[in-house]
């Protein structure tokens, strides 16, 4: 058992409280649950529809018996991705990301042994997102935000998203990078293809164009993390760096290797597989590594600190991706009590 509780920093809520607030913002687009039995129902956020929407999505007494299975100390609670909204007129997805900051908030204050939290965004509106940014860390007291892997086709080395940088490297915030919106829709549509490359895939797309841009140069401090195990980057770092050694298209704004703001990055444990696991720690260092379930959907999973545990790694290692930094990041202090995996 460790000192420090585990740290689940990869987790989605929308309960049916934030859903009414929304809507009460935005009746036409707001989130509509429907089919709803034991086990979930179908979310509904504008045109967007989640079938399923496991019950632990809405409903907190679900979700934290699902956390004392689990063994997890504390989850990071981040908005769903449905609701991001970029496509939506900013001041609109602006209303709505401040419901979903405050309701995060006054669940974390509600159950602060239990939850952290972080925020959303209107990053279509970047000096508006900085704003929102600023007043979730500070007023809110959240850690940071979750922000797309795109904002409708404009990837995120857009240079209209500068203040969201300079504003989250000021404060020290937390950012986690979520896809959305998945590039090659139509040659994914099979298979649950959509989920299983798509995602891999807009993570990949997004943590390549942060690096190839310099944003990490330019805030070489930056806390972002990229979830289902950065995707296919991590995978592929010896291809980026070839690249930049021998294209010059690789080096236009980059002065150091890309292997070197790759190294600056965060990932979480979400890859269901223990040799990748193994691989994202002994390459990029176990205080690079973060615990992560994507609850409440069915491509992520409750095994997530058993895997960890079960992967073979050195327990300081172990500790470290379980909560150690994680708890550095949210100013958690160790000694709080710890939940036995059932």
């Amino acid at each position: 058992m460790t000192a420090t509780p585990v740290i689940d920093v990869h987790a989605h809520i929308l309960t049916e409280e934030m859903m009414r607030l929304m809507r009460n913002e935005a009746p036409s687009i707001g989130p509509r649950l429907s089919e709803v039995d034991a086990e979930g129902g179908v979310l509904k956020v504008a045109d967007i529809v989640q079938r399923p929407f496991p019950r632990g999505g809405w409903d907190v007494d679900k979700r934290l018996a699902d956390l004392d299975f689990a063994g997890i100390d504390l989850q990071v609670l981040s908005n769903c991705p449905q609701t991001f909204l970029y496509e939506q007129d900013p001041s609109l997805t602006a209303a709505l990301s401040a419901v979903q900051n405050e309701a995060i908030a006054d669940l974390v204050a509600k159950h602060p042994t239990r939850f952290l939290g972080i925020g959303t965004v209107a990053l279509q509106a970047p000096e508006r997102a900085a704003d929102e940014l600023r007043r979730a860390v500070v007023k809110l007291r959240l850690g940071g935000i979750q922000i797309g892997s795109h904002v409708e086709g404009k990837n995120l080395d857009d240079p209209a998203l500068e203040p969201v940088w300079a504003t989250a490297a000021e404060l020290d915030a937390f950012i986690l990078v979520h896809p959305q919106k998945t590039a090659a829709g139509e040659r994914t549509k099979d298979f649950y293809l959509k989920n299983l490359i798509g995602n891999p895939l807009e993570t990949t797309i997004a943590a390549a164009s942060l690096v190839f841009s310099g944003v990490l140069e330019r805030y070489p401090n930056l806390k972002i993390c990229f979830v289902h195990g950065g995707g296919f980057l991590p995978f592929q770092t010896g291809r980026m760096i070839h690249g930049w050694k021998e294209r010059p298209e690789c080096r236009k704004f980059i002065k150091e290797s890309p292997e070197v703001s790759i190294r600056r990055l965060y990932f979480d444990t979400l890859t269901h597989y223990g040799p990748a696991l193994r691989y994202l720690t002994d390459t990029f260092g176990s205080d690079h590594i973060l615990l992560g379930s994507d609850y409440p959907f069915d491509m992520g999973t409750l095994e997530c600190a058993r895997q960890v545990r079960e992967a073979g790694l050195r327990e300081a290692d172990r500790d470290a991706i379980l909560g150690g930094t994680a708890a550095s990041f949210f100013g958690v202090r160790e000694g709080a009590k710890a939940r036995a995996i059932a």
